[in-house]
């Protein structure tokens, strides 16, 4: 019987201490929510789409142009490091599971995931501003592939992993080849699972700061030449939010509502397609 009181114990302190953990977090999230949305939608209004980020003092005054350089900037990053990180993600799964290239580039990739984006930044830099003697959409591009490619490398290799081998072995019995099998067997099996990584990768380089003042830095007007420095929202906050003019830091506001707001819907959509997937 004390043994019994004894765990029940120790049952009801572990559940009290997950409780208050999970609380304390929801807690501060709930206040940052509510933080982003009162001062957000307060500073929305239609001028925020369809003009220019102002100079000091200016009463009118939007985004627009940081709005369509960050478009710019994530549709380059994911377009480059998609269809790298698919592809590398297939060689670990169906032809390096075992072999010497394949552990060493599955660490370097680990080394990838974690590393902070500051530092890809800081590669980006030295590897290609510092050469080209500039700032550009290019440069910027590149530097939040390598934050997708890591991502989208590690969900391929994991959702081909789950599809049985059983799969495998009948489509080979029937004399297709190892690369019709790929593309016709596990990756349409896998698909919904890596569709959810690009999502999920496209969600972390959405607010991206770090490697992007370090690349493509920034362009107070309109601009989309992909060879030179591009607007975009995260510098934009950065930049307006460390101002003394309320005039940015309500812009500021509205561009981390749009940023959060955006991530919050490509979540919902990844977990939708992935549990659509799975009901099928």
């Amino acid at each position: 019987m004390n043994l019994y009181v004894k765990r029940k114990a120790i049952n009801g302190l572990a559940l009290g201490l997950s409780l208050s953990a999970m609380a304390f977090g929801v807690f501060w999230l709930t206040w940052i929510l509510w933080t982003v949305l009162d001062l957000g939608f307060s500073a929305l209004s239609l001028d925020l789409f369809t003009q220019m980020t102002p100079p000091p003092g200016a009463e009118e005054g939007g985004l627009l142009n940081a709005i369509v350089g960050s478009l710019i900037l994530v549709v380059l990053g994911t377009a480059i490091g998609t269809p790298i990180g698919i592809l590398a993600g297939i060689y670990l799964c169906e032809y390096g599971r075992h072999t010497l290239l394949g552990r060493v580039t599955r660490f370097v990739n680990d080394l990838l995931l974690s590393a902070p984006s500051i530092v890809i930044g800081l590669f980006v830099y030295a590897l290609v501003v510092a050469h080209t003697g500039k700032f550009s959409a290019w440069s910027g591009g590149v530097a939040l592939a390598l934050l997708v490619l890591p991502i989208v490398v590690r969900t391929t290799e994991n959702m081909l992993q789950l599809v049985p081998n059983s799969l495998r072995e009948a489509a080979f019995a029937l004399g297709a080849p190892k690369n019709v099998v790929i593309r016709r067997i596990t990756l349409r099996a896998a698909r919904s699972g890596i569709v959810t990584g690009v999502l999920l990768a496209i969600a972390r380089i959405s607010g991206e700061t770090a490697p992007l003042l370090f690349t493509s830095l920034s362009n107070q007007f309109w601009s989309l030449d992909l060879n030179a420095p591009i607007a975009n929202l995260p510098v934009t906050i950065f930049k307006f939010a460390m101002s003394p003019f309320e005039d940015w830091q309500r812009l500021a506001w509205a561009g981390v509502l749009l940023i959060t707001v955006g991530v919050l819907l490509l979540n919902i959509l990844a977990r939708v397609v992935f549990r659509a997937e799975k009901t099928n």
